[in-house]
């Protein structure tokens, strides 16, 4: 038997998958193992590599004593991982400070004194974004693109700075601690914005690096994410109980992958993806950009595909805060101390379960109530580090489950003015696949059906699917799978979500007004957040 080892490596934990690959890709069992996300006074967002390193030897080691698997008979090890971090390696590949994350926004005076001046559009100066647009069909236009982060560094940190032998991403960074090797995928490479995408001239952009200030050989080599990047050292092969030599393959970022383990690879599929933060993605043939809402066709795991990708900072996250601040041991979750997950008495398996059963209580449209999702500001369709969540028309009687139910609204709202702005460049289907943490509630699938008013489909493994997505990459390296527009073959629907024509009128008017709610209030996030 064969089998593929997946590393799902997300902002809060590590997933850790086996599947089995003969005639189809059948999942063997996964272990999960949380990390630290540190938010700093100033804006920055890091994460401990140590951190990462000792949850993916924690859960593969639980994973191949649960499943008896012979290390032996793993035929790849593949990544699917969070992207736009900073992980700046020296000579022996460790770490040279914590990595910075992609929700890191500290970095605004050197994005603002590097290309905000002169005559600008979307506040980058105009030649510079001419050149960016031409070489990559992109621009850097967010102050947490791991473009300023490595800016940072370089003027805040000049002696660490001057140590770096390699910039790297998160997923790129366990290649290197496994094999040694300094590279980077296209999607990872791409998301630098110093990647020169026009076809037949892929890499990195000497202009770029030129312009922007960036020492260009601090860039790794660029290696597919269906190919071997390098093969498990010895040392490496002992810490994690595998064997040494297996085949380390490129892997890919999430923005790349989930798509992918969703079975959204045809031309026009769109998938909407719920985790910590929350996306819709779209596959389009050709390089689009619009610069306005932040929305771009990125590079991904497919050659001559791209993914029209427009991203929100927090979606799941926003109801893990719900939890953590407006639920916790204030509407009965505990019976005598007692969380109901763990209560006989109850039926409910989860917290989040017994959260989505009092939801469905609430009628649609929470009772004129609005929740907006900018918890960590706001990428797209404006971006705004300062924006942040609001509840908007709480009234005297406005009770808590209702706050709750306005929660999943605002991130749903949100979504759908993602789709309507992907749809003013492209066509997004009218059936789209829903995965992610948010697509195992029933509640939360309906919701989404009735805001949008399409189809939603979620599949198996909903939550795993980035696992899936990597492990799909070994299967099409290894010869098994002809392409990635054959992974719907293998990605079974496990249910279908029609809009009911019923809630559309109270949706359409809560979602005018939640559309009003930035424009309204863009300043007074400035004065009081400071940015």
């Amino acid at each position: 038997m064969n089998y593929i080892l997946s590393y799902d490596v997300g902002t809060t934990g590590v997933k850790s998958c086996l599947f089995s690959l003969e005639d189809t890709l059948k999942p063997i069992g996964g272990e999960y193992c949380t990390y630290k996300l540190y938010i700093l006074d100033n804006g920055g967002a890091e994460q401990d590599a140590d951190e990462w390193w000792s949850a993916i030897r924690i859960t593969t080691g639980k994973l191949l004593e649960k499943t008896g698997v012979n290390p032996a008979d793993i035929i790849g090890i593949s990544f699917c991982s969070q992207m736009q971090g900073l992980v700046l390696v020296d000579r022996e590949g460790k770490a040279l400070r914590r990595p910075m994350s992609y929700m890191d926004q500290r970095a605004g005076d050197v994005m603002k004194e590097t290309e905000t001046f002169g005559i600008s559009i979307a506040g980058v100066n105009i030649r510079m974004l001419l050149k960016s647009l031409r070489l990559t069909t992109a621009a850097s236009t967010s102050v947490k693109d791991p473009l300023w982060k490595y800016k940072w560094v370089q003027k805040y940190e000049p002696e660490i700075f001057k140590k770096v032998c390699k910039w790297l991403d998160v997923k790129e960074y366990f290649i290197c601690r496994m094999t040694g090797e300094y590279v980077m995928t296209p999607d990872s490479a791409y998301s630098t914005f110093l990647y020169d995408s026009r076809k037949g001239k892929e890499c990195f952009s000497k202009d770029l690096c030129k312009m922007y200030g960036v020492n260009y050989d601090h860039l790794p080599r660029i290696v597919g994410c269906s190919e071997v990047a390098g093969r498990l050292l010895p040392g490496a092969a002992e810490e994690l109980g595998l064997t040494a030599g297996t085949p380390v393959y490129g892997g890919g970022g999430d923005a790349t992958l989930i798509g992918v383990g969703a079975g959204a690879t045809r031309l026009g599929n769109t998938h909407v993806y719920w985790g910590t933060s929350g996306w819709v993605g779209t596959v389009i043939d050709k390089q689009v950009v619009d610069i306005n809402a932040m929305i771009a066709g990125i590079v991904g795991a497919q050659a001559g595909k791209y993914n029209y990708f427009a991203e929100m900072e927090t979606a799941g996250k926003c109801f893990e805060w719900v939890k953590d601040h407006l639920v916790m041991d204030e509407i009965n979750v505990y019976l005598k101390k007692v969380d109901v997950a763990e209560s006989v008495e109850t039926e409910y398996v989860s917290l989040y379960d017994y959260m989505s059963s009092e939801i469905a209580k609430v009628p649609a449209g929470s009772e004129g109530v609005i929740f907006t999702p900018w918890l960590h500001g706001n990428r797209c369709p404006f971006e705004d580090p300062a924006a942040g969540g609001m509840f908007f028309n709480i009234r005297l009687e406005t009770g808590k489950r209702v706050m709750l139910r306005s929660v999943l609204e605002g991130i749903c709202f949100h979504l759908r003015w993602m789709l309507e702005c992907e749809d003013k460049k492209i066509r997004t289907s009218d059936t789209i696949r829903f995965v992610g943490g948010g697509a195992i509630s029933k509640v939360t699938c309906r919701m989404l059906a009735d805001i949008t008013g399409r189809t939603i489909e979620t599949v198996e493994m909903s939550k795993d699917v980035g696992a899936v997505g990597a492990a799909l990459l070994v299967a099409v390296g290894q010869g098994k799978l002809p392409g990635l527009d054959e992974a719907d073959k293998l990605i079974r629907v496990d249910a279908v979500y029609k809009p009911d024509p019923a809630n559309k009128e109270v949706y359409d008017r809560n979602y005018r007004v939640f559309k009003r709610l930035y424009e309204s209030n863009k300043n007074n996030f400035r004065e009081l957040n400071g940015k």
